[in-house]
């Protein structure tokens, strides 16, 4: 079942780059392989239409996916180097703290929130755009996490008590990728996808609980 939710996170966090015909196409012809011609039946479409929003969707999904560089040097521990980040980035969530963000999220980093098409590129955008959202102010309330994994990637569950509220409730699931020992995208799901990892919607814990595994 994680491995059925891994793999559907990755597809929607990809599909939705593409227009509705492109997505078709790309998931009767690439995913499911199907003929252009019989994707063509099914969308009473012509095979030259199928074969062209194919071919666009290929080339847009080149063009807006990131090269993929290795998350860590090869002379590094990556085990041990993942953990370290991740505690980091728990501790700069848990406290809003900015400049420890600074310290480990590239500065040409991508923040996403699928199923919203924009995408916030680079550090200080994606900075903005928490801000905006309340990040860090009294009536945002405080965050706790818990790390976990998702799409074989590392990613941390992200719980808020706001202000006159007694309980931790699930807010998001930060899906980050890792180049070069950096953060160099986070994808946001929201927490109706906590249950699928095994992630209560509630968290049931002290104020001073912070779970990283």
């Amino acid at each position: 079942m994680l491995m059925r939710v891994n793999i559907v996170i990755a597809f929607l966090t990809v599909i939705q780059l593409l227009t509705p015909q492109q997505r078709a196409d790309l998931i009767l012809c690439d995913v499911l392989d199907w003929s252009a011609k019989d994707a063509a039946d099914l969308l009473d479409l012509s095979v030259p239409a199928v074969n062209s929003a194919l071919q666009r969707a290929r080339v847009r999904l080149r063009e807006r996916l990131p090269s993929r560089k290795p998350p860590w040097p090869a002379t590094v521990d990556a085990s041990a180097a993942e953990r370290d980040l991740l505690k980091k980035y728990v501790e700069a969530s848990e406290s809003a703290d900015f400049r420890a963000f600074e310290s480990i999220i590239r500065a040409d980093a991508t923040f996403r929130m699928p199923p919203e098409p924009d995408t916030a590129a680079g550090r200080e955008a994606m900075f903005k755009l928490w801000v905006e959202g309340g990040f860090g102010s009294e009536r945002f309330g405080r965050l706790r996490c818990v790390v976990t994994h998702a799409n074989l990637q590392p990613a941390v569950a992200c719980y808020r008590r706001q202000p006159g509220d007694s309980t931790w409730r699930a807010l998001a699931l930060d899906v980050l990728r890792i180049e070069d020992g950096l953060i160099a995208e986070i994808v946001v799901f929201m927490p109706d996808n906590f249950p699928a990892f095994g992630l209560p919607i509630l968290l049931d814990a002290p104020p001073e609980m912070n779970k990283c595994h």
